[in-house]
């Protein structure tokens, strides 16, 4: 699924499109919408980068089993495990 947002909307925002997809995965995941898994994919960065951004916003993360299982499937779908 695509979703576009009007570069106006942006321009009001003061936000880049990467940075407001960051905003989008960081509020899923804070939420616990969205695994960290997806929402470091959806914010197009590596995990060390989205877990850095969370950490700086005081944002626990909260990583259970469930999460673990799903991020093992990823990776299993993506060739590197």
């Amino acid at each position: 699924m695509s979703v576009v947002i009007p570069d106006d909307v942006l321009v009001s925002a003061k936000m880049s499109e990467a940075q407001l997809k960051l905003e989008i995965a960081i509020m899923l995941f804070q939420q616990d919408r969205i695994s960290i898994g997806k929402a470091r994919r959806l914010a197009g960065i590596n995990l060390l980068e989205f877990q850095r951004e969370i950490s700086e916003r005081g944002i626990c993360i909260h990583y259970d089993i469930e999460e673990f299982e799903e991020d093992i499937k990823t990776l299993q779908e993506m060739g590197r495990l």
